[in-house]
């Protein structure tokens, strides 16, 4: 494993030390355009079509040549004497073009032969026809270089396997991973279809501050900087929520945010600090309503998107076609212990967190608290096909409203979907008294070492004594859900600037 570890590490130099040399020669190249009177980087040039229309359009035996003009980078060049051939590509389509020496003049030629590189940006005149081969071409008339690309494309090993390039220089992975370029590409559909699925069911796009004078509206820990001209310490969000619910106080019924939150905590291949969030809010619904509306949502997302409702990850094939389940947080307990719920006593729990070595965040844990750190630990990871875990233990759920016939439960729900949580809904608490008391809870978990409970939101309690109808508000982890619907299972590989260490 070293030694192949350590050949990766010697091929990766050797193609730094040759990519270096190439970029001088490239350097030397630009000189030789200026003197020549070619402008590198000239003025934009307009073109009648792309690459993918020059072969949709193609009509064999036509007696009419039909002529175009395209843009494109070249990704491959083969130079055959008299004459070459090279590959443009545009939005992850290619298109030969052929060039001959007598067509395109020979000053043209020698320009393409000694100035054009792989990278290159090229402008082409020509009409389209049929190769011997059967690969539909254009034959150019005329080109120009739009744009000098100083630096060689990767190989494939490089371009594909690297991670680090692939990450780093995510524009590289676009340019020579089409398996990458369509992902990303998905990404885009899916968010815009979920936005079009709420916008018609009369939801209202809103937008709330990225800059919050408390740390709120999830347990987490927070960035923290500083405002100079106000003279304080702001926080990244690390969620919407306590701002949105504010806009179902003032009448909006039905709104929704996407966009970024932040938190402070580890990079995993499911985690990133810099993270894109659905928060939607429904005034007088409830969570049965949310889980309903959210399985809808989803299933809609896949339908727009995806071909399949049987969607391959990793090693699990994920069924969207059924109705999600709906288990209780003790049943999911009790299916992977062996357990029923009499059994559940502080026993037998403690004694199952002592078996599997699992630290208790605090002491003076009620029993309830423990049932969830144990599913937390050792049920979640289990929940492979779409499963909505429900009753909630109203310690670990401080913004959710008690449950109608248990209060000692929140009227909650989790959704996972291949070990992974993927949505969180809950009736909104809206008694301004009982949310003080949960948030001075919260103060005092926070007092005693926990930087994830929340801090004390005098203003939103305000908002609260305004009335806050009954409401059910959902949160979607986009990049999660976006893993599973592409069958990415590196969050990495869904976000197009992921967060990496310095080199």
């Amino acid at each position: 494993m070293e030694d192949t570890k350590n050949t990766q590490n010697q091929t990766s130099q050797d193609h730094v030390e040759q990519s270096s040399q190439e970029h001088e020669i490239r350097v030397e190249k630009v000189a030789k355009m200026r003197q020549a009177g070619i402008e590198p980087w000239p003025e934009v040039k307009h073109t009648t079509a792309r690459c993918q229309r020059v072969t949709d359009e193609f009509v064999e035996d036509s007696d009419t040549l039909q002529e175009y003009t395209v843009i494109g980078r070249v990704v491959a060049i083969r130079l055959h004497g008299k004459a070459a051939f090279i590959h443009l590509q545009d939005d992850g389509n290619k298109l030969q073009v052929y060039f001959q020496k007598d067509r395109v003049g020979e000053t043209s030629f020698d320009h393409l032969q000694h100035l054009v590189d792989v990278g290159d940006i090229v402008w082409v005149k020509g009409h389209s026809f049929k190769t011997k081969r059967g690969e539909i071409t254009l034959k150019a008339d005329e080109f120009s270089v739009q744009s000098k690309c100083l630096h060689p494309l990767p190989e494939k090993f490089h371009g594909l396997s690297n991670v680090e390039i692939r990450y780093r220089q995510r524009y590289l992975d676009l340019i020579s991973n089409p398996e990458s370029r369509e992902t990303l590409k998905k990404r885009s559909l899916l968010v815009q279809a979920c936005r079009e699925f709420l916008i018609e069911h009369d939801y209202l796009e809103v937008e709330t501050p990225m800059l919050h004078p408390i740390a709120g509206g999830a347990a987490a820990k927070p960035f923290v900087t500083h405002h100079n001209a106000l003279g304080q310490d702001l926080f990244l969000r690390i969620a919407p929520e306590l701002y949105l619910k504010r806009l179902i106080v003032g009448g909006f019924d039905r709104v929704f945010e996407i966009n970024r939150n932040f938190r402070n905590e580890g990079i995993s291949t499911r985690h990133n600090p810099e993270f894109t969030m659905l928060e939607c809010y429904t005034a007088h619904e409830n969570y049965q309503f949310g889980m309903n509306f959210v399985e809808k949502l989803i299933k809609s997302m896949a339908d727009k998107v995806c071909d399949s409702k049987i969607l391959k990850y990793g090693d699990y094939e994920l069924d969207f076609s059924k109705p999600f389940a709906k288990i209780s947080i003790k049943t999911a307990v009790g299916n992977v212990h062996n357990l029923s719920d009499d059994q559940m006593t502080e026993e037998v729990i403690s004694d199952l967190i002592k078996k599997h070595h699992i630290k208790l965040p605090k002491t003076n844990m009620t029993i309830n608290e423990k049932i969830y750190l144990l599913f937390e630990e050792t049920v979640e990871s289990t929940l492979i096909q779409p499963t909505f875990i429900i009753d909630f233990p109203i310690e670990v759920s401080p913004l959710a409203k008690r449950h109608a016939q248990d209060d000692s439960l929140a009227a909650r729900a989790e959704l996972f979907i291949a070990g992974m949580e993927i949505a969180n809904l809950f009736n909104e608490l809206n008694d301004p008294f009982d949310q003080a008391d949960r948030f001075k809870s919260q103060m005092e978990s926070h007092a005693a070492g926990d930087e994830e409970a929340h801090q004390y939101d005098a203003d939103y309690i305000l908002s609260l004594e305004h009335a806050l109808p009954p409401t059910v508000g959902f949160g979607i982890g986009v990049d999660r859900l976006i893993m599973l619907l592409t069958g990415s299972t590196s969050i990495k590989d869904i976000i197009l600037f992921p967060t990496l260490k310095k080199k």
